[in-house]
Formats: structure tokens, sequence, C-alpha cells
């Protein structure tokens, strides 16, 4: 497979359509002893939590080779650039700018800029400093405050250099899998916990683009949430009743306050102490207009009601699935696309992540990732499809250009179109990444 193939009449054939690769910065960026610490490294330095053992201080040396990596980004031809930007990077103890972590981002944008390719900054993708942490986190609500001065001040100080800000990455990530099930930093458990730190996140979404508006009216702001699409293991009434009650808690608990100012049904099951405190205008906040939604998608979840626990996802035995054992379904992004815009009034969608976990390796200098190229073919597709059924979608990014820390996978799985050797730091494009190039040269 040489080229994506999409349909000439496509608007993911046409120029205005943008194409680009994302990152983030604890994934990539390594030189970890010129920030402070973040939940992450917390994570990383508790014995079993990470699969391979390792951690991000190295990771793909970004900081170091952040004009190679520009140069390998430019090659590919895309149209945009999704970084996250390091909080602990930027912000000192006393809560003052740094002024070498801000000079590593504006050399970095200013380059972007030069090269004609658009900056899409998320500000926020899970590297919560530990200090904020050591009091509380993401469960006390001062941090949603804290995180709108950190907001406030790398926005002024990057001045007209951003495209796109995006206020927070997977909120779902942080709060589920970070304070309610424990599997990421900072590894809390408690559903209690899950929820308030979710209404905790979503308010610092709102301060934060309240800030944005000001500091950066000429940017594009919004957010960016993550949809696991539910479906029911049959056509019973029990299976789809747990299916819809599970996509209420893991997929529109997020969208839903923003879109209308309100939590799914479900909020009414939850007991007292797993409330969160909502406070006194903090809806009108969270649901504040966005001039973009950001949407990450990658696989599907199937549910049956026949189990002693609430959501049991059942697994499909005979489906192909990608390395980190996710079942390849593109059906889910269309019907995910298509429902979302039934059921709300959306603004423009940005697809801010969409890839596939191979297991890489190079052959005479070159990756052969015929499945990842089946992936992105096959998704594509689906974008196609959803924007000729209406759909307002006006961009896709690969995720990710290149393979980096994966969480609590360590280094064991690789989502990138760029393979990264991690004794060496040498990147070499795969081939899914030579036919994304193919597909942008050939637009019209």
């Amino acid at each position: 497979m040489s080229m994506y193939q999409l349909p000439e009449h496509s608007l993911l054939r046409k120029k205005q359509f943008l194409y680009g690769v994302a990152t983030a910065s604890f994934q990539i960026e390594g030189a970890a002893d010129s920030r402070l610490p973040c939940i992450w490294d917390t994570f990383c330095a508790t014995a079993g939590k990470i699969k391979d053992g390792s951690d991000g201080k190295t990771a793909c040396d970004h900081l170091r080779l952040w004009r190679d990596d520009l140069d390998l980004i430019e090659s590919l031809g895309v149209d945009a650039y999704r970084l996250s930007l390091s909080w602990p990077r930027l912000i000192q103890l006393d809560g003052e700018l740094n002024p070498t972590g801000l000079q590593f981002y504006i050399d970095l944008l200013d380059e972007l800029k030069a090269r004609n390719i658009k900056s899409f900054v998320t500000l926020y993708h899970w590297d919560l400093p530990q200090h904020l942490e050591d009091k509380g986190g993401w469960l006390n609500r001062e941090t949603a405050y804290k995180f709108a001065d950190y907001v406030e001040k790398v926005s002024t100080a990057f001045g007209d250099r951003v495209y796109s800000y995006a206020t927070l990455n997977e909120p779902f990530c942080s709060s589920f899998l970070g304070y309610e099930v424990g599997v990421h930093a900072p590894g809390l458990t408690g559903r209690g916990n899950g929820r308030k730190s979710a209404h905790h996140l979503l308010l610092a979404h709102g301060l934060g683009l309240q800030v944005l508006r000001r500091t950066a009216p000429h940017a594009l702001n919004g957010l960016v949430l993550n949809f696991t699409p539910c479906y029911p293991h049959t056509d019973s009434a029990a299976d789809k009743a747990v299916a819809e009650q599970a996509d209420q808690y893991y997929n529109q608990w997020y969208l839903q306050p923003v879109m209308t100012g309100q939590y799914p049904d479900y909020f009414q099951k939850l007991i007292a102490e797993e409330k969160p405190d909502i406070q006194p205008g903090d809806m009108a906040l969270i649901s504040q207009p966005l001039d973009f939604l950001g949407v990450n998608f990658y696989t599907r979840h199937v549910y049956t009601a026949n189990s002693d626990q609430e959501f049991a996802v059942v697994d499909m035995k005979d489906a192909e699935k990608t390395d980190i054992g996710w079942e390849i379904y593109p059906q889910a992004f269309y019907d995910l696309l298509t429902s979302m815009h039934q059921k709300y009034k959306l603004p423009p969608i940005y697809i801010t992540e969409n890839g596939a976990a191979g297991a890489d390796h190079v052959e005479e200098g070159q990756v052969h990732d015929e499945q990842r190229q089946r992936y992105y073919q096959l998704h594509l597709n689906a974008v196609h499809q959803a924007v000729e059924a209406g759909v307002d979608v006006q961009g896709y990014f690969a995720w990710s250009l290149m393979d980096n820390f994966e969480w609590a996978e360590g280094y064991s799985k690789r989502f990138g179109i760029v393979y990264v050797d991690y004794n060496t730091q040498q990147r070499t494009i795969k081939q899914s990444g030579h036919a994304y190039r193919q597909l942008l040269q050939s637009r019209t």
C-alpha cells in the first residue's frame, strides 16, 4: 500500500482540510532534571506501576533533538503539529515562569511558524507538578485556579505564536485512570476521587478558556476529549441499558457538561460522598462555547449485563486487535462522530488523536507496519464518511509522530509513524509515515 486512498471529491483530499502529527511533553521530551518533578515521575519510581519498569527521564530526548525533530515533521509535509507543554518545565515553585523552560517553547513555536506549520498547543497533558499533587492535586479545587494562573502566564508570554490552544487532553484519563482506578498517575482509587477530580479538571478547563479568550483571542481555543464508544453485546434490553450507562459514565461525563452545562443522568446514581462539590457558577463556566472540540479515538468497548460487575467489557476474541490489545473497529469512529453531531450543537471538530500500536522493528532500514497502514486507511475512510454525513470535521492528527513513552506501558508499545531506537535515538519513518506523506502531497 503506497498511499492512503480517499475518493477524489473527498474534503480529506483538499488543501483546506488540515493534517498533522501529535506528541506530548512527558512522552518525548526527557531532560527531567531541567524541570520540576511531576506526578508521572513519582508514579514511574513506584515499583510495579510501569510495565517495563521504565520512566520518562530521557524518553525521545526531544528537548535536545527538537530541531532534528522539526526537520522530520516538516519532511512529512504536515500542516500542523500538536504538542503539549510541560507545566513543571514552565512554572517554578514560586509560581513564576521558568525562563529556560519558556525559551525552549518560544524557540520551538518560532521555528514552527518560520516553517509555516501551525502549532496546536495542549496546556495540560497529565504531567501535574508533584508539589501540587502533594496538596491534593485534582482533588483540591485550588488546583483548577493554579491551572488558570499557569495558562495566563504562558499564553501571555507566547503572544500570537500559537494557532490553537487546548486546555486539557483527555480529562477522562486524568480522573478515571489516575484517581479512580489508579492505573495512571497519581495512582489513587475510589469512585468519589474519580468524580471529584473530573469536576475540578472540567472547572480548570472553564477557567483556562476564560483566560485564553482574553490573552489569546485570535487563537482557536478548545478542549480535547477521548471517546471509547459503548456497544451492547446483544440486542437484549439489559445489554442496551448497560451500554447506555457506560457511555454516560465514560464518555458523556466529560462532553455533556461542556456542551449543556449538566452532568448525565447517571450522576443521580452516585451516593452523596461520591458526588463532586458543585459550586454556583461552576456549570456555566464549564459550558462556555468552544472554538473547536478535539476528538481522540482508538477503539470501542462492548458491554454485557450478564456479570456481577457494573460495566463488564466483553473481550471480542475473534476481532483483529492492535499490539496493545485494542479491537480495530472503524465503524465506531463513524458512529461516534455522527451520534455526537445528532445529539449536540457541536463546534468544528478536529480529530486530535487516532492511531495504532504495532510490534514494529527495523529491517534493512525500513519498518513495514502493514496493520497500522490499514488502520489509518480504514479510519480516514470513516472520517470521510462522517463528513459526507454532515459532521464538521476540519482536521486530522496522527497519533503519534514517533514512538515514545506510552504511560503505564512504558516503551513496550509503539504508536509512532516514525520508529525510535531508544539506544541511539535514531528516527526511521515507517511505511505508514511514508503513506501519510504521499497522501498530503496528493491533495488538490
